[in-house]
C-alpha cells in the first residue's frame, strides 16, 4: 500500500543530502560548462585599427591599438580569426590565423601584436587563475614588442630577466603599488617606464610590452583578472582526523550523501512494514 509519510521522509532525506552535498562542494554543473573558456583579446599592432572576425562573424568592430576587450566565451575547438582594416571584408584580412586553439575550461588572452621581426603575428597566451593567498597579487609580463631581450625592473631592481618576445614571466608577488621599468637586457637603458602599477590582493595583473622599439612606438597596455583571493587561513589544521588521513574532502562529502540515502530509505522501509497485532 502507498505510505505517503514514508514517501515524504524519503523525499525530505534526498532534499537534505542535496544540500549537504551542495555546501560541500559536489559540483551539479552541467559537464558542457566546463567545455567554455574566457577569452580577451589584446590589440597590441600600433597605428592600425582592426575589425576582429571568429569564424568569419564580425565580433570586435574598430578595435584600437593598446586596448583589451573581453572577455568572450568561446567553446572548446580550434577557430579560424582574422583582422582586418575596419569596414574591409574578411577576405581581405591584414592578419588571419585558422587554427587558434581553445582549450576547455581555461582563461585565455589572445594578443595581435609584432613579432621579433616586426610582422603581424597572433599569440594565445593561458592565464593563471590558481587562487591566491590572503595579500598576494600575481603579476604576468608578456615581451609582444619588436625589440631585443629586455629585463623588467621594479624599483630599479630587475624582477624578470631575459624575456624575449614571444615569451612571458609571471611570480606571486605582495599587493601594493609598484615603480617598474623595462631595460635592455643586462643594461641600465630604459626602453619602456617608468610606471607605477597597482598590484591588486587577489588579482592577476598582466603587462604586455607591445609595440616596435625601431619605430619608437613601444608601448604598454595592461590587464587585470579578478576573483582569485583565497579565503584566510581559518582553525588550524591540527594533526588529526580528516587532516591525518590524506583521502580528500570529497570522499567525506560523498561518505555523507550516502549515509543520508540510506537512512532515507531506511525510514521509508520502517513505514511501510506492517505492525503486529
Amino acid at each position: 500500500m502507498f505510505n505517503p509519510d514514508g514517501r515524504r521522509a524519503a523525499v525530505t532525506g534526498l532534499a537534505l543530502a542535496a544540500t549537504i552535498a551542495t555546501g560541500l562542494g559536489i559540483s551539479t554543473t552541467p559537464a558542457a560548462a566546463a567545455d567554455t573558456s574566457q577569452v580577451s583579446v589584446v590589440h597590441g599592432i600600433p597605428g592600425q585599427p582592426v575589425d576582429v572576425y571568429v569564424d568569419g562573424k564580425k565580433i570586435l568592430p574598430s578595435f584600437k591599438p593598446a586596448t583589451v576587450a573581453g572577455p568572450l566565451s568561446l567553446a572548446a575547438g580550434t577557430y579560424d580569426v582574422a583582422l582586418t582594416k575596419p569596414g574591409d571584408p574578411v577576405g581581405s584580412a591584414l592578419l588571419e590565423d585558422k587554427s587558434v586553439a581553445v582549450p576547455a575550461g581555461k582563461n585565455l588572452s589572445l594578443v595581435a601584436h609584432l613579432d621579433g621581426s616586426g610582422k603581424p603575428a597572433l599569440t594565445a597566451y593561458v592565464n593563471d587563475t590558481a587562487m591566491l593567498k590572503p595579500g598576494m597579487a600575481r603579476l604576468i609580463v608578456r615581451h609582444d614588442a619588436q625589440a631585443p631581450a629586455v629585463d623588467v625592473r621594479a624599483g630599479g631592481k630587475p624582477v624578470f630577466t631575459g624575456l624575449t618576445n614571444p615569451n612571458e614571466a609571471m611570480a606571486e608577488v605582495p599587493a601594493g603599488t609598484v615603480k617598474a621599468d623595462v631595460v635592455l637586457a643586462g643594461t641600465t637603458t630604459v626602453v619602456l617606464g617608468p610606471k607605477n602599477l597597482d598590484l591588486a590582493p587577489g588579482k592577476d595583473t598582466i603587462v604586455y610590452a607591445i609595440g616596435s622599439a625601431e619605430d619608437k612606438s613601444l608601448a604598454v597596455v595592461a590587464q587585470t583578472i579578478g576573483g582569485l583571493a583565497g579565503a584566510p587561513s581559518g582553525m588550524p589544521a591540527g594533526t588529526g582526523g580528516q587532516n591525518a588521513t590524506g583521502v580528500p574532502g570529497s570522499w567525506y562529502a560523498l561518505t555523507a550523501f550516502g549515509l543520508l540515502l540510506l537512512l532515507a530509505a531506511a525510514v521509508t522501509f520502517a513505514r511501510r512494514r506492517p505492525t503486529r497485532a
